[in-house]
């Protein structure tokens, strides 16, 4: 398929994306939760229950891979890469690299444009069809940050990383994700996003990148976790769809929400409001999900790493996938 053919597919009606790319720490650090034992074998254990729930191709258009889970094998010897696609789900994978500090305020950047290239042609033979890249964008009132030179290294590796992916043959997810971490309001939150994209698609239009062979995952405007401020769906839902219409070009292939920092209830009712809005405004691209914690948590409770829970974890996962892909098209 060509790179418009994968980046319509991956925001086909009521699909979205299922981000199964943490790192080994990360994935530490959700099995210590649960008292599951943190090994290759448990990790590759996992994902293989995950990818092969019964009946998830039918609300998932693809799923983003780890560098080590894109080299494993089911049980019975399948590269990942492949049993995803030969169930009609493309298969995806994380190329950033670690954050390093930028400036003296401990703004981060995100590290991975060294053997770019390299890797992704890997990547390709390997069966990946698609790429992500995040980058970390902090509210800090007392810092005055994001600072716009940080915004604009961010948005510069972003915009390298999106042409590089093309060029290989992949279509690029940028992920500029303004964290939820802090005391800030929605309308900060808002403010911050419409900076952040601005900047980012500028970049990607001087690097001449394709806006039809590319996604974004963003953000949702929310205030800060720390701050106190409750807002409802909708009124997450209207900064969201403003900040998009005040940034994003009419022809990039479509947006899927990261849900970082949010429990699996407050992700899928926010993304049933942003869907009907979306709706109502008309908004110039399909709307969708890239989840990972919200989709993945209540699974992991059930599942606690025993072979014997395994069935219960799939349905359960099955019908996460099933309700957000449901929001996805503003039907909850």
């Amino acid at each position: 398929m060509s790179l418009h053919d994968v980046a319509r597919a991956l925001v086909a009606h009521g699909k979205g994306i299922l981000a199964a790319d943490e790192s080994d720490s990360t994935c530490a650090k959700r099995f210590d939760t649960y008292s599951i034992e943190k090994t290759a074998e448990m990790r590759r254990t996992w994902r293989e229950l995950l990818f092969s729930a019964p009946g998830i191709e039918k609300d998932l258009s693809g799923i983003i891979l780890y560098d080590e889970t894109i080299r494993q094998k089911t049980s019975d010897g399948t590269p990942f890469a492949d049993y995803l696609a030969k169930r009609g789900i493309i298969p995806g994978i994380k190329v950033d690299q670690k954050t390093e500090s930028y400036g003296a305020n401990g703004e981060e950047v995100t590290k991975g444009l060294d053997g770019l290239s390299k890797r992704l042609q890997e990547y390709a033979r390997m069966g990946a069809q698609f790429t992500k890249w995040r980058a970390v964008i902090r509210i800090d009132g007392a810092k005055e940050f994001p600072t716009k030179e940080c915004i604009v290294e961010n948005a510069r590796r972003l915009a390298q990383y999106a042409k590089a992916s093309q060029e290989a043959g992949l279509v690029p997810i940028l992920e500029p994700e303004v964290l939820l971490d802090g005391t800030h309001t929605l309308a900060r939150s808002e403010s911050v996003i419409i900076d952040t994209l601005k900047v980012v698609f500028g970049e990607v239009k001087k690097m001449r990148c394709d806006m039809q062979g590319l996604l974004l995952k963003s953000s949702m405007a929310l205030p800060g976790k720390e701050s106190g401020i409750a807002a409802s769906p909708e009124d997450v839902a209207g900064a969201t769809i403003r900040a998009f219409l005040a940034a994003v070009p009419k022809n990039v292939a479509g947006i899927v929400f990261l849900s970082g920092g949010q429990t699996a209830e407050e992700a899928t009712l926010r993304l049933n409001a942003i869907a009907k809005l979306g709706q109502k405004r008309n908004v110039p691209w399909p709307l969708t999900f890239s989840y990972s914690r919200a989709l993945q948590d209540p699974v992991m409770a059930a599942w606690l790493g025993k072979r014997g829970n395994g069935a219960k974890a799939q349905e359960i996962f099955k019908k996460r996938v099933a309700e957000t892909a449901a929001a996805s098209e503003g039907k909850l």
